[in-house]
């Protein structure tokens, strides 16, 4: 049995994915220094899968830590979800972002270099395109200047994945996710930011619980058919079985190079207002939400080219945005 290190585990993406994880057989160390999710989590994963993984709360920031971590643990592959990732508190905090995004990075593949593991998977976003010039994005668009800290730490990070791969020998893919939402069909786990959330749907989802007075829509002046910013919304679940198939890629030796990138996501752009509709079918509530100006670092539009990641992982969504809705609007009701 092959055991996976899953930094930031208990986090959204990353607790969706240790379940596919378990239910896929393997072994799972978790780290999670429980800086926006809650140690319950770890309780829920075991519901779900009915084994318990092995949690250590670190910060990866310390690198003693890291290299205690790895000193006492041997793996078989990383996935490395830990990171901050709200576009405008970047902007407000970049020097936290850029110490958290990419120091932990460093320090993780400095281990694996050190003790010749491989196995790399990467948290990346489709943020390092910035603005695309076309729709939908390909893997060739450009990656251009970001427009946010958060953003840039992302292009940073694939960067030096890039350079490690070709210096130390070492097999990575980065995952350029679009937009997760939605919760486990068990209700069990989902979307829970500390404080006030920073992503769309679980403002949508507060908002129409009463927990928000309303939803705050930034901007209504782009060229898009509505004039709201446009996204590719993909379920959890689907993205976490994207970091599984990708594993299986780098653990089989199926991969063409040493470093390689796929876009995840549906396929399908939905600006903010349809998404705000189709929450009001799916909930039967009516959502209290104005139009503001513009929120700095955004873009007008991105959503994905499936067709490279289709192909080459074998893998496809298989939940649209009415079913993600629902399962986030369940979710809510739970908390």
């Amino acid at each position: 049995m092959k055991k996976i290190l899953v930094t930031g585990g208990l986090g959204f993406i990353g607790s969706h994915t240790v379940v596919e994880l378990q239910n896929e057989g393997f072994e799972v160390v978790i780290i999670d220094d429980l800086s926006n999710t809650t140690i319950s989590v770890l309780d829920k994963i075991t519901e779900i899968t009915g084994k318990k993984p092995a949690y250590h709360n670190i910060d990866l920031r310390v690198k003693k830590d890291v290299v205690n971590f790895f000193h006492n643990n041997n793996v078989d592959g990383i996935i490395h979800f830990a990171a901050f990732k709200a576009v405008g508190e970047s902007v407000a905090n970049p020097l936290d972002y850029y110490e958290n995004n990419i120091g932990s990075l460093v320090y993780i593949l400095q281990e694996m270099r050190n003790r010749k593991l491989d196995n790399f998977i990467f948290s990346s976003s489709c943020t390092v395109y910035g603005q695309a010039d076309e729709l939908p994005i390909t893997e060739n668009a450009p990656v251009k200047k970001a427009e946010s800290p958060y953003g840039n730490s992302k292009q940073i990070g694939e960067e030096i994945i890039f350079e490690s791969c070709k210096a130390h020998n070492l097999n990575a893919i980065a995952l350029r996710y679009f937009n997760p939402i939605g919760a486990h069909e068990s209700i069990k786990i989902g979307e829970l930011p500390l404080g006030v959330p920073q992503n769309l749907i679980p403002f949508v989802t507060q908002t129409a619980a009463g927990i928000r007075k309303e939803l705050s829509v930034f901007g209504d002046d782009y060229p898009t058919s509505d004039g709201t910013a446009v996204r590719d919304y993909i379920h959890v679940v689907d993205l976490a079985k994207a970091h599984i198939a990708a594993l299986k890629r780098l653990i089989n030796k199926n991969n063409k190079q040493n470093f390689e990138f796929f876009n995840v996501g549906t396929g399908t752009g939905s600006s903010v207002l349809e998404v705000i509709k189709a929450f009001e079918k799916a909930s039967g509530k009516p959502l209290n939400y104005k139009i503001v100006g513009r929120r700095e670092g955004d873009i007008t539009a991105a959503y994905a080219d499936t067709t490279i990641a289709n192909k080459e992982l074998n893998w496809k969504t298989e939940k649209n945005l009415d079913e993600a809705l629902a399962s986030a609007w369940k979710w809510q009701l739970q908390q």
